[in-house]
Formats: structure tokens, C-alpha cells, sequence
């Protein structure tokens, strides 16, 4: 069986009972396309879940959920939106990223899409406007191209005479001009180098961090595309062998074992993402729900990871911490 022909739930592939799938019919059937994979979303499908709940649906028991992973393969995110429109779903809910959202946008003008997204949705006309989406799309974006200055300073409070800091960050995105942009300019105004890097595939990652090797790079930022949310593993593991300080843009990569982050709550997104999806089986039009932004960010610091390091986190910095994981 291929890959995006499993039904999954929280990370478990899990084959529905063919004596179920008559009742099935009774119900709406979302469908959850992804770029990432069942193990990195696990934290997430939970939260789209609670969401649907608060709109007074929980799946397998008045609607149904069907999933379809890209794995990290975003060449195959358009087949999968496809399949999911011939499917005849209620709902797309389209997440991990820019490109799920304009996969989803190309299969269909009619299914009503939620999206979870980290990119302008008006400056990539997905849709109208903020207030106004128009059209079967809406959702929430984590716009996090702000924020590259504030993770550079992060950097620069946790070691004041650190220089050579790169910025890693995909060239295929949307927003990479603007980040790259940002960061360059936020870096200049200090006076301290600054060099970009550059990955669009699993491979590019390890390439990329052996070029910060070889560009005596001694600390590190990672942008927020969803190529890097896929690969978190990937990526703690090369700063721990590296011994690179690296500062992160969700929470997750902290979880897994990265140094620090600054960001959005992707959690809060998806809850934000399923109570939309429901509020849409209950007959709300998705061009009259506003995109929604984040309310608040959060700063984490690993201190089990500094040790590893051999860093010291000055006091001003640990006392910025929303959460310091021990």
C-alpha cells in the first residue's frame, strides 16, 4: 500500500473495519492533508482535534478524518489534494505549510479549505482579504518573517562577543527574500558578519551545516518552513555534533532537544484550525471567517542542551524565558 493511501490517527496507521465504513457515510468527513508525517504532528493533530471538539465534533463519533502525509515529499502534496477532493470530503484541512494550502487551492474552488499557514495568505492570493478571505479558503498564519531580528538578538544576548552568525533557511519559500532581507539588515546594523545558507532538501540540511563548519559560523538561526519542522531531528541532532548554538522557531525543536526558540504556538494554531473546521461543517462560509493571527509568542530555553554545549545562560536571558526545560 502506498504511503498516502493510510488512514492515520495521532501517528498510528490504523485500518478502519470495513463494518464501519456504511456508518462512515453518515458522516462529515474532513480531510487532513499534511507535508509533514504522522510522528512530527502527532502534538498537533491532538490540538485540530480539541478544536473540532469545542465545535462539538470528535472523530469516529459524528465525523470522520482522513489523512494524507507527504512526508517531507512536497512534489506530491497536489495528487494528495486530489485525491482528497475526489474523495468527496467536507472539509480540506490544509497544513503544514504554504505549499498544502496552494495544493489544496488548486484541486478545488468549491471545497471549503482551512489553512495553517506561516506566509502573507493576501500576498499569495490565496485569499482577499484578512477580514474578507472571499472564496472556500481561510484558516490561520503564523507570519514569522518579523521575527528573524528578534531571534538574531537572542543569539547576541546568549553570547554578546559571538560572531558569524548564519541564518539557515529554504530559498524555495515564499518568504525567504523577506527573511533573508531582514536578517541581513538586523546583523549589518550590528556590525557582526552574517552569512545565509541554504537548503530545499534533506541532503542540502547536512550540506548546509558543514558549510557553517568550513565559514567558522559560531551560532546558527533556523527559518520557519516547514521542509525544517519535518526534519527537527535531523537538524538538533547536526547542532549537538556540531556543537552549534542554534535558535529555533517553535517550541517543538526545544522538545526534541534544540538549544532555544522564539515563535508562535503551532499548537494554538491548529486548535484555531479545527474549531474552523467545525464551525464550517456547522454551515459557516469559509470567504465570512477572518484569517486569524497569532495573540501571543513564547520563549523557550533548554538548559539540559546549554550543559551539552558547555554554555552559560547569562541570568538576563534565562529571567526572558517564558519556559526553561531542565
Amino acid at each position: 500500500m502506498r504511503r498516502r493511501e493510510f488512514i492515520t490517527l495521532l501517528g498510528g496507521a490504523v485500518a478502519w473495519p470495513l463494518a464501519a465504513s456504511a456508518q462512515q457515510r453518515t458522516m462529515p468527513v474532513i480531510g487532513f492533508l499534511s507535508s509533514g508525517s504522522p510522528r512530527t504532528f502527532v502534538n498537533f493533530l491532538k490540538a485540530f482535534q480539541a478544536g473540532l471538539s469545542e465545535e462539538g465534533f470528535v472523530e469516529a463519533r459524528n465525523v470522520a478524518i482522513v489523512y494524507r502525509w507527504a512526508e517531507g515529499h512536497f512534489d506530491e502534496l497536489d495528487a494528495l489534494a486530489t485525491e482528497l477532493v475526489a474523495d468527496g470530503v467536507a472539509v480540506i484541512a490544509a497544513t503544514g505549510g504554504v505549499r498544502s494550502a496552494e495544493a489544496a487551492k488548486n484541486a478545488t474552488a468549491k471545497t471549503p479549505i482551512v489553512f495553517v499557514i506561516g506566509f502573507d495568505p493576501v500576498k499569495l492570493r490565496l485569499v482577499a482579504s484578512f477580514n474578507k478571505p472571499g472564496g472556500n479558503m481561510t484558516g490561520t498564519t503564523i507570519i514569522t518573517t518579523e521575527l528573524a531580528t528578534k531571534r538574531l538578538n537572542l543569539l547576541y544576548d546568549l553570547d554578546p562577543s559571538v560572531r558569524n552568525v548564519a541564518f539557515l533557511v529554504n530559498p524555495e519559500a515564499p518568504s525567504a527574500d523577506a527573511e533573508i532581507e531582514e536578517v541581513i539588515v538586523a546583523a549589518r546594523n550590528t556590525r557582526r558578519p552574517s552569512f545565509v545558507l541554504t537548503a530545499s532538501s534533506i541532503n542540502e540540511i547536512d550540506a548546509a551545516f558543514a558549510s557553517a563548519a568550513e565559514q567558522q559560523v559560531r551560532a546558527l538561526m533556523i527559518s520557519a518552513d516547514p521542509l525544517f519542522m519535518t526534519r527537527r531531528a535531523q537538524l538538533v541532532g547536526l547542532a549537538a555534533s556540531h556543537k552549534m548554538p542554534v535558535v529555533y522557531p517553535f517550541r517543538e525543536f526545544v522538545d526534541d532537544g534544540g538549544l532555544m526558540s522564539y515563535g508562535p504556538s503551532l499548537a494554538s494554531a491548529y486548535r484555531r484550525a479545527g474549531v474552523y473546521a467545525g464551525r464550517i461543517l456547522k454551515g459557516a462560509k469559509p470567504g465570512e471567517l477572518p484569517i486569524e493571527l497569532p495573540s501571543r509568542f513564547e520563549f523557550l530555553i533548554n538548559l539540559k542542551t546549554a550543559r551539552t554545549l558547555n554554555l552559560t545562560i547569562p541570568p538576563g536571558l534565562l529571567a526572558l524565558a517564558d519556559e526553561v526545560i531542565e
